[in-house]
């Protein structure tokens, strides 16, 4: 009997990367493809009845949905971060949870810097703004995405400086990026911050005001990666206090509306999650889900585990 292979998706994947994906399943034996985009709740709760594989994006996969699917096996979400998916109930059901880490980095670095850009260049709106040549920035963590980020940032001739208590520090001196030791220090350091770290239970709310403090008083604060990370009465705090402190984010704040009125030239937010939405990031990630589908099945393949 075939596997069901649900790729449900609110935010569909781009067309190349559906040919890519069917062509794949269609080349392997024992496997079908079934789409299911923007849907609501319902129709996912429905839809997962008979899957034995589900392939989501940004996608929340909740306990119930996950306890709807009886026969399902397998959850993959097509980029590296996972908070979307309920990994604890996965776990309980027996269902492995994979990510697919380093498809979409390249598409999230690019993105940071065009909003790095769009704030220094004053939104392009004819003021004068500044340039990131000679600049310093600091890369707060530096797995796939802070290792694009590097080669972007020398490209821009600019000084980079990392902290990532979990990577050797001989490997960020290779790439020519200066370690830090802390994340305090990091942020005396540099004129650019990048977040490039998951949320957990160390992570969440630590970039506070403690931390923002430690800052330079003209700083860009840049979060491509999980909104929690963000304590936002302490970032709000800090952008009353320094006038020059600017925040550009991928994943709009709380207090987006307030922030946008109060710091109309501080603040950059993409309308919606945007850090993979290049077709080549799409593409990467929902091969690269689907190839992991096949050969957990096929092979027992589990690389990508993350619970």
């Amino acid at each position: 009997m075939s596997k069901t292979i649900l790729v449900a998706t609110e935010k569909p994947f781009a067309k190349k990367a559906l040919k890519r994906m069917r062509k794949i399943i269609h080349n392997a034996e024992g496997f079908d493809l079934r789409l299911l985009e923007r849907y609501n709740g319902t129709e996912l709760h429905e839809a997962m009845t008979d899957a034995d594989a589900l392939i989501v994006r940004s996608d929340k996969v909740i306990d119930t949905v996950i306890k709807s699917a009886k026969k399902l096996k397998i959850v993959v979400r097509a980029g590296a971060g996972y908070d979307n998916i309920d990994v604890e109930a996965a776990s309980a059901q027996k269902v492995t949870v994979m990510n697919t880490p380093g498809q979409n980095s390249n598409g999230v670095a690019e993105l940071a810097f065009g909003l790095m850009l769009g704030l220094i260049r004053r939104k392009y709106l004819g003021g004068p703004g500044t340039e990131l040549k000679g600049k310093s920035i600091g890369l707060h963590g530096f797995g796939h995405i802070g290792k694009c980020m590097a080669q972007i940032a020398k490209g821009f001739n600019m000084k980079v400086f990392a902290f990532d208590p979990y990577v050797d520090k001989k490997e960020m001196k290779e790439l020519d990026v200066k370690p830090c030791k802390y994340a305090e220090e990091l942020y005396k350091k540099v004129n650019f911050i990048s977040l490039n770290i998951p949320v957990n239970e160390k992570t969440e709310r630590s970039i506070n005001y403690k931390l923002l403090k430690k800052a330079r008083k003209r700083v860009v604060l840049v979060n491509t990666a999980r909104k929690d990370l963000i304590d936002e009465k302490g970032l709000m705090r800090i952008m009353n206090e320094r006038p020059e402190f600017m925040y550009a984010s991928d994943i709009a704040p709380t207090w987006k509306i307030e922030m946008e009125e109060k710091f109309p030239m501080r603040t950059l937010f993409t309308t919606k999650k945007m850090g993979a939405q290049t077709v080549e990031a799409n593409t990467n990630a929902g091969v690269a889900a689907v190839n992991q589908v096949i050969d957990f099945f096929e092979k027992g393949d589990v690389t990508f585990k993350v619970n």
